[in-house]
């Protein structure tokens, strides 16, 4: 096992996970889900992140909308057999993922950001002239 600088995804790595996850968009899109947690809970596909051997993928999703992606996520997990199986006849892989899925939390941390950014002390500062420009 490796330490430290951990390696960046191949080109192939990034183009089967883009095409897995414009699969699982339509597939998504298009499937009227039985789970509760499913029903009419549109969810937004992110980014997928597939393994260097292609045999797993970590599907980072959102509810559109915002909302607490926790029951999405543990319907998404109860529906992974169904979805495979679907995601089999979309993409030609010679093996489909393991699919796990994670909230993408991308979208709080910017808007804590842009919170921050627009806070009174952050602002004072960056009104405040500097000893250099004086």
């Amino acid at each position: 096992m490796t330490r430290g600088k951990a390696k960046a995804p191949s080109q192939r790595q990034l183009r089967v996970g883009e095409e897995v996850r414009h699969a699982l968009a339509m597939i998504m899109e298009r499937t009227e889900f039985r789970d509760p947690a499913l029903l009419g809970a549109p969810v937004t596909v992110t980014e997928v992140r597939v393994s260097p051997d292609l045999r797993h993928a970590a599907v980072f999703v959102a509810p559109l909308g915002g909302g607490d992606p926790i029951p999405v996520i543990q319907g998404l997990k109860r529906v992974r057999p169904f979805l495979r199986h679907q995601l089999a006849g979309e993409v030609r892989l010679q093996f489909i993922p393991d699919l796990s899925f994670e909230p993408d939390v991308s979208f709080d941390r910017a808007q804590h950001i842009e919170q921050i950014l627009h806070s009174p002390e952050v602002a004072r500062d960056l009104d405040e002239p500097r000893d250099d420009e004086v």
